[in-house]
């Protein structure tokens, strides 16, 4: 089998788990359009009684939960044959970066499926990989390669599977984040009588999304931390210096500073926690531009999207 058969398959791979996924996605919002407005648990803020959501909405949701394993292991074996077909890590450009990062996103949401019903956020997590996977499949696919002789060392599996895995905490968080956003909103403006159900009423209350967001980041941001160390410490070994300004890790260094900035507010009573998460908001943005913008349009040392 050549090379280029099997990073073939590794498309064919990524492809499958874009549709399977894409059913997940409907059935997600399937499920949560048929919930119907539950009591909240005043200690967790999850529905109080799941016998209230329709018996073919939770069969929706379940079905939607297996669909989401398959995508996630799909993605895992498209990761497996891309790094196969050039005997390396799939991690030299930012359509494997995109891979890789929805991978983690996706099995990372479905490892937490485990330990809490979280059927409500997949619609909201599911969404935005599906966009990121048809970003990497189309504008951002290149041919598998080798790698460029900087590349070439362990640090980067080390540096970029870090990066890679916090870029998908960061994932869940700013998703949580928005929904934790609209909620303390419609809370803060209550709701008048007779009003038609919203979404948000089907959902944990404002507080538990803000603490599952600030959970999310609190973990993400360590591992954000390691790897801005990390990239200096490469940076030494490959250029002779561990820091060269270059566009990527100022960006690097901006994204630590805004959710630095983020956890200090969250930890500052003085700051409304509105405010606060605004700022992680802000951090989610920073990590757009770094990925986008900075890897396609800044020339640094750091080119390598293969565009």
């Amino acid at each position: 089998m050549t090379k280029e058969t099997v990073a073939s398959y590794a498309n064919i791979s990524i492809y499958s788990a874009m549709a399977v996924l894409a059913v997940a996605m409907i059935l997600y919002a399937v499920y949560l359009a048929g919930m119907v407005p539950a009591r909240v648990d005043a200690r967790s803020g999850s529905p109080a009684d799941d016998v209230a959501t329709p018996q073919h909405a939770r069969k929706m949701g379940g079905v939607a939960g297996t669909l989401t394993w398959l995508g996630g292991l799909l993605l895992l074996l498209a990761a497996v044959l891309r790094g196969a077909s050039v005997n390396r890590a799939p991690l030299g450009n930012m359509h494997e970066f995109a891979l890789v990062a929805s991978m983690f996103t996706i099995l990372l949401f479905c490892v937490w499926s485990l330990k809490r019903d979280l059927r409500w956020l997949g619609v909201f997590v599911v969404t935005p990989v599906l966009l990121v996977l048809g970003m990497a499949i189309t504008a951002w696919y290149t041919e598998a390669a080798e790698l460029l002789p900087s590349l070439k060392s362990y640090w980067l599996v080390i540096h970029v599977v870090v990066a890679t895995f916090s870029i998908a905490l960061f994932i869940l968080g700013a998703v949580i984040t928005v929904l934790y956003l609209l909620a303390d909103r419609r809370q803060a403006r209550g709701v008048p009588e007779g009003a038609r159900p919203s979404l948000l009423d089907k959902m944990p209350n404002a507080q538990a999304l803000e603490r599952m967001a600030y959970g999310t980041h609190i973990i993400a941001f360590p591992l954000w931390t390691f790897t801005l160390i990390a990239g200096a410490i490469w940076a030494r070994q490959a250029w002779g210096s561990y820091w060269n300004w270059d566009p990527k890790e100022t960006w690097t260094f901006v994204i630590w500073v805004v959710y630095a900035a983020y956890l200090h507010a969250r930890a500052t009573t003085t700051v409304s926690r509105r405010t606060a998460n605004l700022v992680a908001v802000a951090g989610f943005v920073c990590i757009i531009i770094n990925y986008v913008v900075v890897n396609q349009f800044l020339v640094g040392m750091h080119s390598y999207s293969g565009l």
